[in-house]
């Protein structure tokens, strides 16, 4: 009660000051609910006042200091009170974001949670916290109706932008749950397993893991479209962000683990200017790091792009990205580079691992958060990383092996064979003679010592070929770890009938590239939290299962397909002519007829070929290569206390491979995937299964990958040096012209009848109009060179027509702008539309009518469609401004009784001189009724 009792004095005015550790501790918490602990730092001199001010629920902050003075260095993003000075470590962004409570400064009911402190079941977290400057870890308590949630939160400043994660108050069943907020982006991550510690265990030799990740459309204020309204099958970029995440984490699953995981993340809130692919990344890690799931290393992902100005940025907009020269993805631990994503518009070596230590500079340093983050959440949870999960395999097996089988894998992968089905059968021909050794006749194997032997049998294998590679740069194909398989190049094998078509065979990797161009209407929409979007240039990779001669899943398209066939488009999109050089729509696609490696990469080659086929000009030519990367077995994992030594010692002892085989993707440590030319970099992607890699490593395969890549451009230029000077005689012929804004309405016509009527006419493929801000830009399609000048001809002269009559051309016109005069003839109108029941004809451009069926003649019209079409010119009478469907009524049979010709098939109108001044002699179809 000694609390209330002062909270009544404070209410009152007669605070004092006074000694927290003089309050009683409140009740003990529950074990699921554990206390929080604030640390309050104070000198022997401070005293601390309240105001009667202070009311309502209020947040308890667990970092924050409290000293008589602060500097002006360290006082940044902090708050004081007057004299004596108290300063409070409050990060700018504690004061809102998704169910943030009333955070206050502190006050006296904020003291009694003190004890709890000192009692030590913070255990001296709060020292760890102050490691970083521009790190807070805290826990932060909120009255919330009925439930009294606490959160623990970190903050940390990222190039000038506050990143929060905060856990405790959503998603408290899951295993771990993160919400991770920048700006207004909000992103909430889970992370789920199969944690039963009594469950029989089932030993795999990979982890069951699942990541799937959500752009909800309401995040950005908006509702999905369709029948349905409901997000359902997600995006292609939604699958490229999941892949991210995936390919991330993965690695760093401990082996030994195999429980099912499941990550889910789903953008609740979207701000435009906070890109939520790296907030993806760092809530689902930091889902898995405050859980009790044995995922113990951080990791975290940046963004970088490049500004006007040639200088780095580090997560920009999505909306900097399609104009920025770099979109560079990275993510990492606190000292290794675990994936890179990305496209270069011709990037020099050294610019990329510019950019790629700048990236890592930013990710040590959400890392160290992350380490404090998930520490601070499970003591607060009372909850620890169950690493019981994790079956230790039999490490000896490895010195058995070199014992058993040791002459006979060097003998294996000594073959110098360049045919997959050679290769596999020599080396893992050797796993049946281990299973026989180690497994057959034996009784009582411990758990999961199948797996071991089957795992252990791929790391030798690995380590043979890596000794053999580092004495002898000699490849289990007898290639030098610096050759290039043969490559082979064959022009057009699908003309006449397609576009662009090329056959480009590396080794035992085959890919089937063909092109085809098309109009605006071809273009490839998708619609995101940035509103709709299509693409002028797409690359379609397909991936069947005879390729590498199986049966399998033949349907929808799958993840991998989906991240290499985007690979292949960011290396080829930066050779792309601009639409004002070349107006077409491009599709690319790439068939894998034959995959032994790198078949993405293949992709880039043959798509550019295909593309010289198709005479489209691309401003220079582009290659691909993978690389891999052999390291020794004790440097992959693990070696936490001295990660400098081991990185050094994995640096000489490495073996970069160029134009890896299938075998040596599988087991290898590395797939890193380079486009461009000798020049710069267009697009990369690495993948590793380690626990990292050191950017030196980085450095030189990089360098490596630019001599393979000069040597398939060799090849590629002799089969084809240029865009071929004249299109296939199958691609649509195009032609696109500007007109005024005043004809766009005179060309498409009321409902678009006259658009539709010239495109029946002259047999085009479509003719599309572009609005600007000054002008429309029509774009015309068709088979046939002939219609396509015979169809520019009508639209010019509708354009023209359109622009002589314009509103805005005369001051006399002026006025049409305004309804017609009822009782008055206008002579030689349009007709833009022919229906049974009457004719559209336009008055001025803007401004259109109906005659009526009753109206077009003073005799019965059988059909009106066989009677006028469009085009044609008549004289009308205005009997009426608004009919009861709210259009305006014309008459042509009123002309033709007054004597004038009337147009259509009666000849052109006649009409009278001054039709102004027989009004009165021709009254209105009304007043005649009547």
């Amino acid at each position: 009660m000694a609390h209330i009792a002062l909270f009544m004095a404070l209410m009152a005015g007669h605070a004092q000051a006074w000694d927290p550790s003089a309050l009683p501790l409140p009740p003990s918490p529950s074990p699921r609910t554990p206390a929080f602990a604030p640390s309050l730092q104070t000198s022997p001199s401070s005293s601390f006042r309240t105001s009667a001010s202070s009311k309502g629920p209020f947040c308890s902050l667990s970092s924050f200091s409290a000293s008589p003075s602060a500097s002006s260095a360290s006082s940044k993003g902090r708050f004081s009170s007057p004299s004596p000075k108290f300063h409070f470590n409050m990060p700018h962004g504690l004061w809102g974001g998704f169910g943030a409570g009333v955070a206050r400064p502190l006050s006296a009911g904020n003291q009694l949670l003190v004890r709890r402190r000192r009692a030590g079941l913070s255990n001296g977290m709060m020292v760890e916290e102050r490691s970083h400057p521009d790190i807070n870890v805290f826990e932060e308590a909120c009255e919330q109706g009925e439930h009294n949630f606490r959160k623990v939160v970190m903050e940390v400043d990222i190039d000038g932008n506050k990143l929060r994660l905060e856990s405790g108050e959503v998603g408290r069943l899951a295993a771990g749950a993160v919400m991770a907020k920048q700006r207004d982006s909000i992103v909430y991550s889970t992370a789920c397993g199969d944690l039963n510690l009594d469950k029989e265990e089932v030993v795999e030799d990979f982890v069951p893991l699942s990541v799937h990740y959500q752009e909800r459309s309401s995040a950005a204020g908006k509702t999905s479209g369709g029948y349905i309204k409901r997000d359902g099958r997600p995006s292609d970029e939604e699958v490229l962000t999941a892949r991210i995440i995936d390919r991330t984490l993965r690695p760093l699953f401990p082996p030994g683990f195999c429980r099912e995981v499941q990550v889910l993340s789903w953008v609740l809130a979207y701000d435009p200017q906070a890109n939520v692919d790296p907030l993806a990344l760092i809530s689902s890690s930091a889902a898995l790091l405050a859980s009790p799931i044995p995922f113990d290393t951080p990791v975290a992902g940046v963004c970088i792009g490049m500004d006007a100005k040639g200088k780095f940025v580090i997560n920009p907009t999505r909306e900097a990205l399609k104009t920025s020269r770099l979109n560079l993805f990275v993510s990492g631990t606190e000292e290794s580079v675990m994936m890179i994503e990305g496209a270069a518009d011709f990037l020099s070596d050294e610019q990329m691992v510019e950019a790629i230590e700048l990236g890592m500079k930013a990710i040590k340093k959400i890392c160290i958060g992350l380490r404090l983050f998930a520490a601070k959440t499970l003591e607060a949870r009372k909850e620890v990383s169950l690493r019981e999960l994790i079956r230790q395999p039999d490490e000896s097996l490895f010195e058995q092996f070199e014992e058993h089988l040791g002459e006979a894998m060097v003998s294996a992968i000594c073959t110098g064979s360049s045919s997959k089905r050679d290769v596999y059968t020599a080396i893992f021909g050797l796993e049946d003679e281990a299973k026989r050794i180690f497994l057959e006749g034996k009784e009582d194997l411990p758990p999961g010592y199948a797996i071991d032997v089957k795992t252990t049998f791929k790391r030798f294998a690995a380590e043979k070929m890596r000794q053999f590679a580092k004495e002898k740069d000699q490849r289990v194909d007898g290639r030098t770890t610096r050759q290039v398989r043969p490559i082979s190049v064959r022009m057009s094998p699908l003309a006449p009938a397609v576009h662009g078509s090329s056959l480009f065979t590396r080794g035992e990797t085959q890919a089937l590239a063909t092109v085809t161009l098309g109009d605006s209407g071809s273009r490839q929409r998708s619609e995101g939290l940035d509103g709709e979007e299509s693409k002028r240039f797409y690359l379609q990779y397909s991936f069947p299962p005879s390729s590498v001669g199986e049966c399998g899943r033949v349907g929808a398209i799958g993840r991998r397909e989906i991240g290499h066939g985007n690979l292949a488009e960011r290396g080829l999109l930066p050779v792309i002519p601009s639409e004002d050089d070349f107006p077409y729509t491009i599709r690319v696609e790439s068939l894998i007829t034959e995959s032994c490696g790198s078949s993405s990469m293949a992709s880039v080659c043959g798509g550019c070929l295909a593309l010289f086929d198709a005479g489209v000009p691309l401003k220079r030519p582009v290659a691909g290569v993978a690389m891999g990367l052999l390291l020794p077995e004790n440097l992959k994992r693990g070696n936490e206390e001295n990660k400098e030594a081991i990185m050094r010692k994995m640096e000489e002892e490495a073996v970069i491979l160029t134009d890896i085989l299938g075998l040596e993707d599988s087991l290898g440590t590395m797939d890193f995937k380079v486009c461009g030319d000798a020049k710069g970099i267009t697009a990369f992607q690495l993948d590793i299964k380690c626990e990292g890699l050191s950017v030196n490593l980085l450095k030189s395969a990089l360098a490596q990958a630019r001599e393979g890549r000069v040597h398939m451009l060799v090849h590629m230029l002799k089969a084809q040096a240029k865009p071929r000077p004249e299109l296939a005689p199958s691609v649509p012929k195009l032609v696109r012209f500007s007109v005024p804004l005043v004809a766009i309405g005179k060309i498409i016509g009321p409902g678009g009848t006259t658009i539709r009527s010239l495109i029946e006419e002259f047999k085009l493929t479509n003719i599309d109009i572009v609005e600007t801000k000054s002008e429309g830009v029509v774009t015309i399609t068709a088979l046939s060179s002939d219609n396509i000048a015979k169809a520019e001809d009508k639209v010019r002269f509708l354009a023209q027509e359109a622009n002589n009559f314009s509103p805005s051309s005369t001051a006399t016109l002026k006025k049409k702008a305004a309804d017609p005069e009822v009782g008055k003839v206008y002579k030689d109108c349009t007709i833009v539309g022919v229906h049974p029941f009457g004719c559209f004809v336009e008055l001025w451009p803007g401004k259109e009518g109906l005659v009526h069926v009753s109206e077009l003649d003073k005799e019965r019209i059988d059909s009106v469609e066989l009677r006028f079409k469009i085009g044609e010119k008549m004289d009308v009478k205005v009997l009426a401004l608004r009919d009861q469907k709210g259009k305006i009524r014309l008459s042509r049979k009123a002309v033709l009784e007054r004597g004038g010709g009337g147009g259509g098939e009666g000849g052109v109108g006649r009409g009278g001189e001054d039709e102004g001044k027989k009004e009165e002699m021709w009254p209105s179809m009304t007043d005649r009724k009547k």
